[in-house]
């Protein structure tokens, strides 16, 4: 008898430790790596971002809930806080996600352009920021946001613009990793890209470039891919829009390009991986 509880003992001890080691792998993670996810949201973006040292940021967040239903893939069950969340534009499609999200998680920073939103989804949202406690600050050209070992650079506005049309004022950002980079153009046009080609010509050097609106032939102006010279594309957008996104002579400037395009409506959540060298799709 006292063998046999012996045994039960020294297999409980076993367990627990594998438990131990499992949940310690789990949280802490390899903090050496950043990953970034754009995120199977249907017609809109939601890009998540997994900084080395463990902060996190999101970059808009779709238009309803199925912004949680990718979060809850992408982040371990306890953890219900994000440091920012970066809104775009006003646009439903960029915000509508992050209405559902507000209630459910802590937020420590929330950057939003300065262009005014007139929908009650915009008031919403705005009411929802102030009443989370987070902090609220407008984008402009030269901010940086530290992310451990990562920082992420406001391209775009670069002067208040309240009154601008909505996708003219998208925020545009730069995220950086050790010689890696990812260009994030919310549903800025080809002017503004055009505009922060003549601005930054080399500097917007990237692996990845998140293709301008959905692939709408407003945005993805040759000029501007030719800086950037991404290694790869991703459209975010849903399956059977109305818009038609992406348009067939935006996919036609990438192929011309050589750049493989990645589509969240045909591989779901896009996912890719730097160790501060290269960058890796998953």
């Amino acid at each position: 008898m006292r063998r046999s509880s012996m045994l039960v003992g020294a297999l409980l001890v076993v367990l627990l430790l594998g438990a131990t080691l499992i949940w310690s792998a789990a949280l802490v993670g390899n903090h050496s790596l950043l990953s970034v996810s754009f995120l199977d949201v249907g017609q809109g973006d939601a890009i998540f971002i997994d900084a080395p040292r463990g902060p996190q940021a999101l970059i808009d967040g779709g238009a309803g809930t199925a912004l949680l239903r990718e979060l809850a893939r992408e982040m371990p069950w306890w953890d219900r806080s994000l440091d920012i969340i970066i809104a775009t534009h006003p646009d439903m499609d960029h915000i509508g996600g992050l209405i559902e999200l507000l209630p459910r998680y802590r937020v420590g920073t929330i950057v939003v352009s300065s262009v005014e939103g007139d929908t009650d989804a915009w008031d919403t949202f705005i009411d929802l920021a102030e009443a989370e406690g987070a902090r609220i600050v407008e984008a402009m050209r030269g901010q940086s946001i530290e992310l451990g070992d990562a920082r992420i650079t406001i391209l775009f506005p670069d002067r208040p613009v309240p009154r601008i049309e909505t996708n003219t004022g998208s925020i545009v950002a730069r995220l950086e990793y050790g010689e890696t980079a990812f260009v994030l153009s919310g549903d800025s046009p080809s002017g503004v890209e055009e505009y922060l080609a003549s601005l930054d010509a080399a500097g917007l050097r990237a692996n990845v470039l998140k293709a301008g609106h959905h692939g709408s032939k407003t945005s993805s102006s040759p000029i501007f891919i030719g800086y950037v010279q991404p290694e790869y594309a991703v459209f975010s957008r849903g399956c059977d829009n109305r818009y038609g996104h992406p348009d067939e002579e935006v996919k036609d400037i990438y192929a011309r390009f050589g750049i493989p395009t990645f589509d969240t409506c045909t591989d779901g959540t896009v996912t890719f991986v730097s160790d501060g060298q290269t960058v890796t799709p998953q």
